[in-house]
């Protein structure tokens, strides 16, 4: 399974239970999560998509470290299952 298809498969996801998925760039500082999830109850999530067995790298692991410390949550996801774990843990407000 390709990255792309890990990726639409949980913003689809995200849409059918009214979220909202958004597409996350920051010109000017790399290692950003992929991905901003907005679901019902003002929960916000951010979420790095990878390969199937692809690892963060170092400096996605300093942001999401940077991002945790300010109490965001961060959630790495590689392929349908682990799509479907995260979507669990955030419709039951985990």
């Amino acid at each position: 399974m390709r990255e792309k298809d890990v990726e639409t498969y949980l913003k689809t996801n995200i849409e059918k239970r009214n979220g909202w998925c958004v597409k996350f760039e920051s010109p000017g500082l790399s290692g950003v999560p992929d991905r901003i999830c907005m679901v019902p109850g003002g929960r916000l999530f951010f979420v790095e998509v990878k390969r199937p067995g692809q690892k963060l790298r170092k400096l996605q692991q300093k942001r999401k470290e940077q991002f945790e410390s300010l109490g965001q949550h961060v959630h790495t996801v590689s392929n349908k299952e682990e799509v479907d774990e995260f979507m669990r843990r955030v419709m039951d407000g985990d």
